[in-house]
C-alpha cells in the first residue's frame, strides 16, 4: 500500500513560483481547484515527514493521515503575502498533528513513545515541542521567515531544486526531469543553492546563537 502511494506521488508535478503565487491567490479567493492543486502539490511534504518517525508501513499511512489534516489546516491560516514559504509554515503544523495522533492513540501511542526519529531523537523528545513557549515558538517562525528569504533570493532553478529535494524528497532525476536539465546539473545548482543559502544565513545564525 505504502509502495503503491509512494508511486503516486512520484507522478505529482512540482509547481513553479509564479504558477503557485497565483494559485494561492485563487486560493483566498474561494476557488476550489486552486485549493486542490496546492494540497495535491503539497502531498509528498507530508510523506516525508511521516517517513522521518520509521514505524511500520500500516502506521505511517495513519500518520500520513493525520498528516493531511496538519496540511490542511495549515492552508487555512496560511497568508501567502508574508512572502513565508508554505513548505515551511506548513511542517509544523503536519507534524504536530502526527505527534498528537501518535500522543493520544489509546492502543498503541505509549508504544511508539521510544520510537526513534530520523535525527536520532525519540518521539518522547519530540513531544515537549507541542508546548513550546512563546519565545521559542516566535524563533521558529523568525528562522523560517529567514530561510524563506533566503530561498526566494535564489535564482529560480536553485530554488526548484532545492525545493523538491528537500521539502519535497523528490529523486535528484526526478527533479532534473521536472525542470528539463541533465542530472548532473541538477547536483550542480544543488551546491550552488545550498552555498547560497548557508552564505545567506550565515551572520543570522552566529547572531541568533549569540542571543
Amino acid at each position: 500500500m505504502l509502495q503503491g502511494y509512494l508511486e503516486e506521488l512520484r507522478k505529482t508535478s512540482l509547481l513553479e513560483p509564479e504558477e503557485e503565487l497565483e494559485l494561492w491567490r485563487r486560493d483566498a479567493a474561494g476557488d476550489e481547484a486552486a485549493h486542490q492543486r496546492l494540497m495535491t502539490a503539497y502531498q509528498p511534504l507530508v510523506f516525508k515527514i511521516a517517513s522521518s518517525f520509521r514505524l511500520p508501513e500500516a502506521d505511517t499511512m495513519e500518520l500520513i493521515q493525520e498528516g493531511m489534516v496538519g496540511l490542511l489546516e495549515a492552508a487555512e491560516s496560511y497568508d501567502y503575502k508574508r512572502q513565508v514559504a508554505f513548505s515551511l509554515f506548513a511542517s509544523y503544523r503536519i507534524r504536530g498533528s502526527m505527534v498528537d495522533y501518535l500522543r493520544h492513540s489509546t492502543d498503541k501511542g505509549m508504544l511508539y513513545l521510544d520510537s526513534e526519529l530520523s535525527k536520532g531523537f525519540t518521539l518522547s523528545d519530540a513531544l515537549p515541542s507541542e508546548l513550546a513557549s512563546p519565545s521559542e515558538v516566535t524563533e521558529q517562525h523568525l528562522l523560517c521567515e529567514k530561510v524563506a528569504q533566503a530561498m526566494d533570493r535564489l535564482p529560480l532553478k536553485e530554488q526548484q531544486v532545492l525545493q523538491g529535494m528537500y521539502l519535497e524528497d523528490r529523486p535528484a532525476q526526478a527533479v532534473a526531469d521536472a525542470i528539463d536539465v541533465s542530472l548532473g546539473h541538477v547536483y550542480r545548482l544543488q551546491k550552488q543553492g545550498v552555498r547560497r543559502i548557508r552564505g545567506m544565513l550565515s551572520r543570522f545564525i552566529h547572531e541568533f546563537n549569540k542571543e
